[in-house]
């Protein structure tokens, strides 16, 4: 559903809800450290000035990986929540970008049909076609993200044929870091606008859901 702000009782559009969160570290210790106790945010997204009561309010937690909360803040004028969302983590998605990555290269370098990798990649058993449906979606909001992101960094458009050539292009093999997690670092400018699992961008809202919800919604990501 499309997510609104508010200014004095004015709509304000839609704005990103989700920030980058960079931590620096490994994902695995975001979860041992307890990163998100220190998660800060220095102002309000929609008030810099200040003066809107913005403040901290609470956590959230993700299903996945086990133990992961997300510090949020609140805007009462704007009637809005916020999230810091760490790099190593999908946007809009389950789990983490790594997986999702790991999914993008097994099925770009499978011969097999993309119903035989789905039930070969699926973690838990499942129907086919709903298994299908999960890979696809995945892919589906990967795949044209890679070839922008080419766009964007200005590299060639080989860098554009999968996970495996983005990584040669940015200098990542010896390393094996995550492309997306690179991706997200890289592009951070244009984050607010980017699809999911990268990007903070909305989805297009359809007509029944137009002008309906200002308030974020307050469950799990």
């Amino acid at each position: 559903m499309r997510r609104w702000a508010r200014a004095g009782g004015i709509p304000a559009g839609p704005v990103p809800v989700q920030l980058r969160f960079d931590t620096g570290l490994a994902g695995d210790e975001y979860v041992t450290r307890e990163l998100w106790r220190s998660a800060a945010l220095a102002h309000c997204p929609l008030h810099p000035e200040g003066g809107c009561g913005f403040a901290r309010h609470g956590l959230y937690e993700r299903k996945t990986p086990s133990g992961t909360f997300i510090a949020r803040w609140y805007c009462p004028r704007g009637h809005c929540t916020f999230s810091l969302l760490p790099d190593h983590l999908a946007a809009r998605f389950p789990g983490t970008l790594a997986e999702i990555e790991r999914l993008l290269e097994a099925a770009d370098t499978r011969t097999a049909s993309l119903q035989a990798c789905a039930d070969a990649l699926r973690p838990d058993p499942v129907s086919l076609p709903s298994a299908t449906r999960w890979l696809r979606r995945r892919l589906d909001a990967v795949r044209p993200l890679l070839s922008l992101a080419v766009t964007l960094l200005g590299l060639a458009p080989a860098a554009a044929q999968g996970v495996a050539a983005l990584r040669a292009h940015l200098n990542l093999q010896a390393m094996r870091l995550c492309v997306l997690e690179r991706l997200r670092a890289l592009l951070q400018p244009h984050l607010p606008v980017l699809a999911r699992p990268v990007g903070f961008g909305h989805r297009r809202c359809r007509g029944a859901e137009r002008d309906q919800a200002f308030q974020q919604w307050m469950g799990p990501d």
